[in-house]
């Protein structure tokens, strides 16, 4: 349309991730909604064709320095716009540097980076009742205190994103935690949680250490020799069930950490308002 030509893309973002997150529990719809699903691919549409001139952006250049500090933040954040429904900005990232793994409660994402490259390893939390699996023994071992921190968890997916890949999407129950890494020099995504973290609504940024197993390249034990012979029986079924067990994994809570911080920067584009409104 006419008046589309001259929305800047990036509004027409908010006003779509308006449209899809307000009015509506996201954790609630999980993309099972039809009317939910379909504004969530009119959005996601909208994220695959921006690109950093849209936010007049200008990658950086340079390796990242060697001692990081207050004035050179490895990652920084700059604030677009927020709603009870959703929060939006731009996160740059270093030469180098990481974003920890970490967990968006009842939350759903969208990443689109804007230049640069990015690695993008996401994971699935699993179910922690009776009859989960009993933990491990680990390398280096755990502090008796530290076994109420574990969670069970499934390596979901590793892709690299650059400026001409689609979004990188998460749900409440499916790739919900992920930890981002810059590659080959610095980068740039667009970010929108929905609804954004409020620790006080239960939506606090939680960080994760993947833990190593006791003798993990050793022989297979009693377990993995039982699958072998099942997969005799039924290849098929197995190989899924070998699958899903070769990607599972255990993960500790910990503080943030220290070598990791986000400082704060002006947005350079163009300015985004969003109605308080539902949007129809």
């Amino acid at each position: 349309m006419p008046r589309d030509n001259k929305t800047p893309l990036i509004q027409r973002i908010a006003t779509q991730a308006h449209r899809t997150f307000s009015g509506s529990d996201p954790a609630a719809c999980g993309g099972e909604e039809e009317d939910f699903s379909q504004k969530h691919c009119e959005l996601e549409a909208l994220m695959t064709a921006l690109r950093a001139a849209d936010l007049k952006l200008a990658p950086r250049s340079g390796a990242a320095g060697s001692n990081p500090d207050a004035a050179n933040p490895p990652v920084t954040y700059m604030h677009i716009c927020e709603t009870d429904a959703f929060s939006m900005g731009v996160f740059t990232l270093s030469s180098g540097a990481s974003i920890p793994l970490h967990d968006h409660p009842s939350m759903h994402g969208m990443l689109k980076v804007l230049y640069g490259k990015v690695s993008i390893r996401c994971f699935d939390k699993l179910d922690q009742g009776a009859s989960a699996t009993e933990p491990p023994v680990f390398a280096p071992p755990l502090a008796s205190r530290q076994r109420g921190s574990l969670r069970r968890a499934r390596l979901r997916s590793v892709g690299e994103y650059s400026e001409g890949s689609g979004p990188c999407l998460l749900t409440p129950l499916r790739d919900n935690l992920h930890q981002i890494d810059a590659l080959d020099g610095p980068a740039a995504f667009l970010d929108i949680l929905a609804p954004p973290y409020d620790s006080d609504d239960g939506r606090d940024c939680h960080y994760y250490r993947v833990l190593s197993r006791h003798g993990a390249e050793q022989q297979d034990g009693p377990e993995e020799k039982e699958q072998d012979k099942n997969q005799e029986q039924d290849q098929n079924q197995n190989q899924e069930q070998d699958q899903e067990k070769e990607t599972e994994t255990w993960l500790l809570e910990i503080p943030q950490p220290e070598d990791f911080w986000c400082g704060g920067e002006s947005y350079p584009g163009p300015t985004v308002s969003v109605q308080k409104r539902n949007i129809k």
